[in-house]
């Protein structure tokens, strides 16, 4: 098995992440992550979801999801080609051996009392998993993870592609004669 990171654009309109979900709960996939959120055109959300799966699985995956009338565009997300990013906020008891360990990890005092922090870090999953495994023993009393969500390298954007290979208008483009992603 192996991990796979999925960037898919989908239409900005209700139902659509039950239907992406229950896509892969239908074939007994599991996702081991997934981040929703609005892109900069507001009709259009963007999905960052991870997988564990063979190669061949990832290709059907792929091709059923774009089969889904609110898929626009979708795109694995390889390492090399990619920024990803996790955000943690965890509450644990408030020491000097604590505050060594946000600092060595260069994350955030979001919140202090006198027996708690609450430490605000964003990284790679790598980073975020060693944070944690240092703050293990100091008792975790609460933490919240958000998904792994990732961001092409270099000048293109999966917008661009999408648009591109789909046919469909730019709406920063001035020439348009359709202002929005069409399916």
């Amino acid at each position: 098995m192996a991990i796979h990171t999925l960037a898919v654009l989908v239409e900005n309109s209700p139902g659509v992440l039950a239907r992406v979900a229950s896509l892969f709960s239908r074939r007994g996939y599991n996702i081991d992550s997934l981040a929703v959120g609005q892109t900069e055109n507001p009709k259009v959300s963007r999905m960052t979801i991870v997988l564990n799966l063979e190669g061949h699985a990832l290709d059907q995956v792929s091709a059923q999801l774009f089969k889904l009338v609110n898929v626009i565009g979708i795109s694995e997300m390889k390492d090399s080609d990619s920024l990803k990013r996790e955000i943690l906020l965890v509450k644990v008891a408030n020491t000097a051996a604590v505050k060594a360990v946000v600092n060595k990890y260069k994350a955030v005092i979001a919140d202090e009392s006198k027996s708690t922090i609450s430490i605000e870090a964003v990284g790679q999953s790598s980073e975020i998993e060693s944070l944690l495994t240092e703050l293990k023993p100091h008792g975790i009393r609460e933490l919240v993870q958000s998904g792994l969500v990732a961001l092409e390298r270099g000048d293109h954007t999966l917008a661009d592609r999408t648009l591109s290979t789909m046919g469909t208008a730019n709406e920063s483009d001035p020439n348009s004669s359709t202002a929005d992603y069409q399916n």
